[in-house]
């Protein structure tokens, strides 16, 4: 496990930026008015990027590469080329700081959990003026975040749109837990 490299982090936080905008700087130093003053930072390990506490990953340096698995929470992993792709397991970190809210009805929840894109009609509400290729967290009518995704259109004009017009495209949902399963969590 080591830290990013100058190059790793600039296009890890581009991926992140995407979808919180200016609140990346609370993942790595929380709000002074929070109850610890705890410091997070990224660690990359087998190519998978993890988000932890500073304490910990300090702790992490006496395992042996080997023998370490995982640690923290983790965000996502570098392709082969170098790009970025954040995994499901983000989500959690991402949804309290997304910039940019889907809410989809529960009608359109199946459909998403599946793999599926989002139709207008399944759009129950939407942050205002989110532009086209932006990314959006997805929720449930009642605040669950389900997934992410980048919008098809901006907001002015998926109003113009028909209701079978895809308005984002999905990049992960809570399915991949039960529909990748075996291969979600493999460090090879």
């Amino acid at each position: 496990m080591r830290a990013l490299t100058e190059e790793e982090t600039k296009t890890l936080f581009s991926k992140l930026a995407n979808y919180t905008g200016r609140s990346l700087n609370n993942l790595i130093q929380p709000p002074s008015d929070s109850d610890s003053g705890e410091r997070y930072v990224f660690r990359l390990h087998a190519s998978r990027v993890y988000y932890m506490k500073l304490a910990i990953a300090n702790l992490a340096t006496s395992i042996a590469r080997d023998n370490l698995l995982s640690l923290g929470t983790c965000l996502g992993k570098f392709t082969k080329t170098g790009k970025f792709r954040l995994h499901i397991t983000a989500l959690d970190i991402i949804a309290p700081h997304a910039r940019y809210k889907v809410w989809i009805k529960p009608n359109g929840e199946m459909p998403f959990l599946y793999g599926g894109n989002i139709v207008k009609a399944h759009i129950g509400r939407w942050s205002e003026d989110c532009p086209e290729h932006q990314g959006v967290v997805v929720f449930s009518m009642d605040d669950k975040p389900l997934g992410f995704g980048v919008t098809a259109r901006s907001t002015a004009e998926t109003r113009r749109l028909e209701p079978t017009g895809i308005t984002v495209f999905r990049q992960a949902d809570v399915g991949e837990y039960l529909r990748e399963e075996d291969t979600l969590f493999t460090t090879s």
